[in-house]
């Protein structure tokens, strides 16, 4: 079930919601109201991964608590081997079979592996926990806690990926405290502000770009315009589609009384491409940061272990985001990026700003084809076809008004936070102003979306 789906806004959520504030004064029903309505929302997709998730939930638990009494490094280790095996079968398994079979010059028949939705997430999760346990943090002790730490579903599938120590200590905070009005204005707001980035912008961009990617995976060489169009379509399909289910899922957290971290800071306002990762899925850049770049040596042992250590840190980041060697170009593109931003910032040189920016947005933007194309020959073709190798030619769009309102919005437009951290702790003042800004993106569309009209689980 969707977030963006009448079945969930209209259904679910308002069920979830009623329920937890009937029982809100007493932490042990809230509780098990999360965790109940989370095990239905993760089984609605498909309830045989249901056992298997709450299984490894109460396994890590358990891990940590052999490690409160015990004091032995074994048990977080043995979690963290735990949940890298799990992400690596399910996850690569395939992916990984078939490149040695092809380094071999062998065809691999693709094993019937089902991938658990979200395992991405919330195997992460489980590592930074265990992680975080190896540098002293203090173990979640109640099942209970950890379940909820793990299962809460505005973040159990697409994040942010949340640690425990940012979310546990709030379960003891009583939801209808001095902040409820707070965080149910501040929560109505950011979920129909994402509400209105995944059904009134993304879903209409991915209108625009998908038929043109396909026809270049087909063969097809687009024209520049096309290609342009193309690329520039999916960047800001890929933003506000990400960005939206972040700002949905922080709202409905709030919505709970609950503060999830922020996702997503303006990315396309950034003038270099550090800057842009401390702005994109920023809980995903500090866990590579913390978990991956810091322990690799980061930039403690010289310029040369430096760069060995970003473009690792991000290829690896890449190949998190789809088993797929694009994926892993893409992410080592991106550390060699950085690479270059680390170095050129030491010689004390600044570009002008729209220079900077320009050249960042350049780089972004030509990274994305990378990332959607299916494989290195369609984004070969795309790139060619950015560069003008086909012609020039025309590229109509039948939403113009919704592509430069979207690019407006992503490159000049407020980030979230701020326009959310500006306004009054009212829900009576925050509800009619964002499903008035919804309806007027689906009006400016000229559509609305199948979720607005049919029940989809």
């Amino acid at each position: 079930m969707l977030f963006s789906t009448q079945g969930f806004l209209l259904g679910f959520l308002p069920a979830t919601l009623i329920l937890f504030h009937l029982c809100a004064r007493r932490r042990t029903a809230r509780q098990a109201v999360l965790v109940g309505a989370s095990l239905v929302f993760y089984g609605l997709w498909d309830w045989r991964f249901v056992p298997a998730l709450v299984g490894l939930t109460l396994a890590n638990w358990g891990l940590g608590r052999a490690w409160a009494a015990t004091g032995q490094k074994i048990w977080p280790v043995t979690g963290l081997v735990l949940n890298l095996l799990i992400l690596g079968f399910f996850k690569y398994a395939n992916f990984f079979a078939e490149s040695i079979a092809t380094a071999l010059g062998r065809h691999h028949t693709a094993w019937a592996i089902a991938l658990p939705l979200g395992v991405s997430f919330f195997v992460f999760q489980k590592i930074a926990y265990h992680a975080d346990l190896l540098r002293g943090a203090r173990p979640v002790r109640s099942a209970l806690d950890f379940l909820e730490f793990v299962t809460f579903f505005p973040q159990l599938i697409a994040g942010p990926i949340v640690r425990h120590s940012e979310i546990v200590p709030q379960f003891e905070t009583d939801p209808h405290g001095p902040a409820v009005w707070e965080n149910l204005s501040r929560g109505s707001m950011l979920l129909l502000i994402g509400l209105a980035k995944k059904a009134g912008l993304a879903d209409s961009l991915a209108q625009v770009c998908n038929p043109l990617f396909e026809q270049a995976a087909h063969g097809a060489s687009l024209n520049m315009a096309q290609g342009w169009l193309a690329a520039i379509s999916y960047s800001l399909q890929i933003f506000f589609d990400f960005s939206g289910y972040s700002d949905m899922a922080i709202g409905m957290a709030l919505l709970f009384g609950l503060r999830l971290p922020f996702n997503f800071d303006a990315p396309y306002r950034a003038t270099s491409i550090r800057a842009f990762w401390r702005r994109w899925h920023m809980t995903l850049s500090r866990f590579l940061r913390d978990y991956l770049y810091i322990p690799l040596g980061g930039n403690r042992k010289g310029t040369a272990r430096q760069i060995a250590n970003l473009v690792a840190t991000m290829a690896l980041g890449g190949l998190w985001h789809g088993a797929g060697w694009t994926f892993v170009a893409w992410g080592a593109l991106h550390g060699a990026a950085l690479s270059v931003n680390h170095v050129w910032s030491r010689t004390g040189i600044r570009l002008a700003a729209p220079l900077a920016w320009a050249a960042t947005m350049l780089f972004v933007i030509l990274g994305w084809v990378l990332f959607r194309a299916p494989d290195f020959p369609t984004a070969t073709r795309m790139l060619r076809a950015m560069a003008g190798l086909h012609g020039v030619g025309r590229a109509p769009i039948h939403d113009a008004a919704l592509f430069w309102i979207a690019l407006a919005v992503a490159v000049i437009g407020p980030s979230s936070q701020d326009a959310v951290s500006r306004m009054r702790p009212s829900p009576l003042l925050a509800a009619p102003a964002g499903i008035a800004f919804v309806f007027l993106l689906l009006l400016i569309g000229g559509r609305i979306p199948d979720a607005f009209i049919y029940f989809q689980f």
